[in-house]
């Protein structure tokens, strides 16, 4: 399994690497993060909110996802990536 975030912009402060780089760290997160400053990826899947998280199988199919936090007001979020991240992974 592979874990990639791709940061879209919101804003022009938001396009500083040096300021994203910082941020990651706080937050502690190490995987790798791909920088869209022109919306292409947001716009190919047709996002709509900020964070947005898919499920890609081996062969390059998006297979789920979730617009917003997994877990905002009680939506358990978490709980069905896991599983649709298990389904996954038995195939």
């Amino acid at each position: 399994m592979v874990v990639l975030g791709i940061h879209t912009p919101e804003t022009e402060g938001e396009k500083n690497i040096d300021s994203l780089r910082a941020k990651l760290k706080e937050a502690g997160l190490t995987f790798p993060v791909a920088v869209d400053n022109k919306g292409t990826m947001w716009q190919r899947y047709f996002n709509s909110y900020w964070p947005s998280v898919y499920l890609i199988d081996k062969r390059g199919v998006a297979r789920w996802g979730w617009s917003g936090e997994l877990n905002w007001k009680g939506a358990k979020g978490d709980m069905h990536l896991r599983k649709h991240i298990e389904e996954l992974v038995r195939e």
